[in-house]
């Protein structure tokens, strides 16, 4: 694509929610996913497939109840609310997953994400409840719905000693060489660029094996929103984050101990405000960076989501 030219959007489609559920108990698929960039309404969207999957459900005499199992990959941290957008008072009462799980200042990892999401969908499936999967980290959607389970990978002392010793752009053409670089968070650190080669390094001499209880037949939804749109959204959202006290949270989380380096390595929010907050930079510098990242974090998103769609996956996309 050449520079400036902006990427048509997927064309639209209308969503039959009643033939998603017929296929899904018929045994065609075994999960929905709703996926989507920040700020284009995936979770409502997706508590509202919820309550029309349950009232279809209830109108069928069926027993069987839709839940929510989250796909993003900061909101499984407690305490990290307004700056993860985890709005818990959308889901109106719907069940949710794999949110404020694990506590802030640790490194949850895809590996973890993946056994725990297994954890969570077997037990929805094992009650005769349907699983929803809704998020827009796009590692983390893959590693729910590829059917490998992956590898727990341990720390390598030794070759992070010989990594550190080569220049940075020499270690991201070799993660280059080794996966697919959909998304810059895999090396917007030195720390985290190690890591991630570490474990493609591993990945690469230990393939992974199919997993029993993973789905295999995953029916996507994508939620659509114009690039401009979505744009507004985010600088609205921003905007009465920070009202709600966005400030006020990460203050608390230092506070608590936890370091300004950890918290930066959360990135977006959680960077730029604690950036703000060690001083590094003004108010409005916070603002308007902030907002500049997280335009782009979600056009990275739509990038890895299109990318999803040229490995050969069908993602049916409507407007919300």
């Amino acid at each position: 694509m050449e520079k400036g030219i902006i990427a048509e959007l997927p064309q639209s489609e209308t969503i039959d929610t009643d033939k998603i559920l017929q296929q899904y108990l018929d045994g065609e698929t075994d999960l929905v996913c709703v996926l989507g960039p920040t700020a284009s309404g995936k979770t409502r969207y997706a508590v509202r497939l919820a309550n029309d999957i349950n009232s279809l459900m209830a109108g069928r005499g069926q027993e069987g109840r839709a839940e929510i199992i989250s796909a993003d990959s900061r909101q499984v941290y407690k305490d990290m609310t307004i700056g993860t957008g985890k709005d818990i008072d959308e889901y109106c009462g719907i069940p949710y997953h794999l949110i404020d799980i694990v506590e802030a200042g640790t490194k949850y990892n895809i590996f973890e994400y993946q056994r725990d999401f297994e954890k969570a969908y077997k037990s929805i499936r094992d009650r005769g409840n349907i699983p929803i999967l809704c998020g827009g980290s796009g590692l983390y959607i893959e590693a729910a719905t590829c059917g490998y389970s992956l590898p727990e990978v341990p720390a390598d002392h030794q070759l992070r000693a010989e990594l550190e010793k080569e220049e940075t752009e020499t270690l991201i053409q070799r993660l280059a060489s080794l996966k697919p670089l959909h998304n810059t968070t895999d090396y917007d650190t030195r720390k985290r660029l190690i890591r991630a080669l570490e474990i493609a390094i591993y990945e690469s001499e230990h393939p992974a094996s199919k997993s029993c209880f993973l789905p295999k037949r995953t029916y996507f939804i994508g939620t659509l929103v114009s690039r401009e749109e979505r744009n507004a959204r985010i600088d609205r959202r921003l905007d009465a984050r920070l009202e709600e006290g966005m400030v006020e949270e990460v203050k608390s989380l230092l506070d608590s101990g936890i370091s300004p380096e950890d918290l930066i390595y959360y990135g977006l929010e959680y960077k730029f405000v604690t950036m703000f907050l060690t001083g590094q930079m003004s108010y409005d510098q916070m603002r308007q960076q902030l907002a500049t990242a997280i335009h782009q974090f979600a056009k990275r998103q739509m990038t890895w989501f299109r990318g999803m769609e040229r490995k050969g996956i069908t993602i049916h996309w409507t407007e919300v």
